[in-house]
């Protein structure tokens, strides 16, 4: 099974759906910056309002992106280690 990208999107849209809290801002999928690397579909997110605006005084800082394995489909939250991955 490998995944297409907008299939890869949707299982990352339910991961981010499943972690967020009630007390948490309305956090989305950063569309402009998703991508593909090495089978892998890296899907930043952020707060609502900062995707609205590009504003930095509105950026949720901290936050490492949803990766999806595009054979797999398991979708899991990044991890600080992994950071070289997303990075260019």
């Amino acid at each position: 099974m490998t995944l297409s990208q907008s299939e890869a999107l949707k299982v990352a849209e339910e991961l981010l759906a499943r972690e967020t809290g009630p007390y948490d801002p309305v956090l989305k999928i950063d569309y402009e910056r998703v991508r593909e690397k090495g089978g892998i579909l890296i899907a930043p997110y952020n707060g609502e309002e900062y995707l609205r605006t590009r504003n930095w005084d509105d950026m949720l800082v901290g936050l490492c992106p949803i990766l999806v394995d595009l054979t797999t489909g398991h979708a899991r939250l990044g991890t600080v280690e992994e950071r070289p991955l997303w990075e260019e």
